[in-house]
């Protein structure tokens, strides 16, 4: 008997890998100076390579394209900010630099879709709530951080976890969004540490001189 298993670790290798094509024609579409409203399943069906029936088949319309590219988009970012704590190795204000840095070039390498998603988010609700929803999880995860470091003493208590981490998120994610699209990335680095510097120094509200410790 066949595994099951096997068949469906089959089919999301599929899927992932057809999800990839479809990105890379839709990010060589948008660079064209088409917004993703004007773009037709039929254009991008024909740029992956693949036939309109094949593109129905995985997906419902350019919405749910959209939602299923941005939720491994957000994905993966997740996964490179929930990868820094403030006392682990790799932790601190510098780590925090790296993290950010790391996003950034994240968005930029998948520029074309952020400004898909954000110009869909402006008219369609299902997308905007999509993608305040995936916020939330950067919010929840930042706020679990500043919980615990305030247990510990490192964070002082007059500080409200739940508004500063609307506000890191929230604030952040404008910044980076602006600046993958504004610019050709060669001062991300600056905007990474400038990003690190008011998370840091406004949550623990250290001296410059104390930032490594």
């Amino acid at each position: 008997m066949a595994s099951t298993t096997r068949r469906r670790s089959s089919a999301a290798d599929r899927r992932s890998a057809l999800e990839k094509r479809i990105l890379s024609a839709i990010d060589e579409l948008l660079r064209d100076g088409v917004t993703y409203t004007e773009l037709s399943v039929e254009q991008i069906a024909h740029a992956a390579g693949i036939s309109r029936s094949t593109f129905y088949l995985y997906f419902r319309d350019k919405v749910d394209l959209l939602l299923r590219l941005g939720g491994s988009l957000k994905t993966e970012s997740h996964a490179i900010a929930t990868s820094w704590w403030p006392c682990a190795p790799g932790g601190g204000l510098d780590g925090l630099a790296r993290t950010y840095e790391l996003i950034l070039r994240h968005y930029r390498e998948h520029a074309g879709l952020l400004s898909a998603i954000n110009e869909v988010a402006a008219y369609d609700p299902v997308v905007r709530e999509a993608w305040t929803a995936d916020q939330g999880r950067f919010a929840d995860h930042v706020v679990t951080v500043l919980k615990e470091e305030q247990q510990a003493g490192r964070t002082p208590l007059d500080i409200d976890p739940e508004l500063t981490a609307r506000v890191i998120v929230q604030g952040g994610g404008q910044v980076i969004a602006q600046q993958v699209a504004d610019s050709d990335g060669g001062d991300d680095s600056a905007v990474a540490r400038e990003l690190a510097n008011g998370y840091w120094y406004g949550v623990y509200r250290r001296a410059p001189r104390a930032a490594a410790d």
